[in-house]
């Protein structure tokens, strides 16, 4: 069966298709009468007007592109849902895509959004150089979200991720805690200013840093883990400050399946407080970073740019906080492993 045309609504409403397309553009210059007749008929009908195809008829863009870092990974989701409420609220809609925390992948997949033509970009913890969001902002507004550069014509939102790490180990040392260990987020957006704040935290209280290469995924969690294991048990640190929460997750699974117990043998802190860390059986300390927020700000950005009410930056710097659960505790005699 054929999909139903602006024609076909046109038609059903008694009404011409440039009136129809009136309605369908929310435009006040319709009464309210013709407008309730359309809408009954495209209803009737189960007409719903295509996005770009709306968007090229009147030149103005109502998509906003989306392109997330890492889709498994809750913390994109949840700066989604922000940019969602702004974008929604104002008749834009969203068009999501993923580049799989690869370069080459992400600048696929900023070509594919722009291939829409949308109204702006969002960028959410983006890997690419930045020549690929120099090329989009050339075309479009764009906004990053976890990810910093100096473009003049580039909206940023992130997090202190040097304060975040700062406070994480403070939190530690005020437990008692002095062997403590990064897994740092590799190549991943914002992984060297955590690793900064980490180093520069530790030294703060005189102590050594002992920062272990790692990713932003569960799995090279659970990787680190085995290596440190490796070095022996009475060399393990007494406590983990990881990359983020999903590197957290895997870091305890694999302490766990080693026959340690978290805090009993081993603290965790993770980074970023997503929805994962809240859970009950996780209930993992961790540092806040306000992703709903960020993507609130992030859609406001993008949508003055759109509308041409603003043409200089806006660098939204938020400020994290602890979030203390039970994965962190007191230095404890450690027990042999049988």
């Amino acid at each position: 069966m054929a999909r139903p045309t602006m024609e076909d609504v046109a038609r059903r409403a008694g009404v011409s298709r440039a009136l129809v397309s009136l309605v369908m553009r929310g435009s006040p210059k319709v009464s309210a009468q013709r407008r309730d007749a359309v809408l009954a008929a495209a209803e009737e009908l189960g007409y719903s007007p295509h996005a770009m195809a709306r968007s090229l008829a009147s030149r103005t863009s109502t998509v906003l592109g989306v392109m997330v870092s890492d889709l498994h990974n809750a913390f994109f989701a949840e700066v989604v849902d922000g940019l969602e409420a702004v974008a929604a609220a104002e008749g834009f809609d969203l068009i999501i895509n993923t580049g799989g925390r690869s370069a080459a992948r992400e600048r696929r997949a900023v070509t594919s959004l722009l291939s829409f033509r949308p109204a702006g970009l969002a960028l959410l913890g983006p890997v690419v150089p930045t020549s690929t969001i120099a090329s989009a902002a050339g075309q479009v507004p764009v906004v990053l979200v976890a990810r910093s550069c100096r473009l003049a014509e580039v909206d940023m939102v992130n997090d202190d991720g040097e304060a975040g790490s700062r406070i994480a180990v403070d939190h530690l040392v005020s437990l008692g805690h002095n062997r403590i260990t990064h897994l740092d987020g590799g190549a991943g957006s914002q992984s060297a200013l955590r690793r900064r704040g980490y180093v520069d935290g530790m030294r703060a209280h005189g102590l050594n840093p002992d920062v272990v290469a790692s990713e932003y995924t569960d799995v090279a969690g659970a990787k680190v883990v085995s290596q440190l294991l490796e070095r022996g048990l009475d060399e393990l640190p007494t406590a983990l400050v990881a990359a983020n929460d999903f590197n957290a997750v895997g870091a305890i699974s694999a302490l766990e399946e080693a026959g340690l117990r978290v805090p009993d043998d081993i603290s965790v802190i993770g980074y970023d407080n997503t929805s994962l860390a809240g859970l009950r059986h996780v209930s993992l300390t961790t540092v806040d970073q306000p992703r709903h927020e960020m993507g609130r700000l992030a859609g406001e950005a993008l949508l003055q740019r759109v509308r041409g009410e603003r043409t200089d930056a806006a660098r939204h710097l938020l400020h994290p906080s602890l979030v203390v659960r039970t994965t962190t505790a007191g230095p404890r005699t450690r027990r042999k492993l049988t």
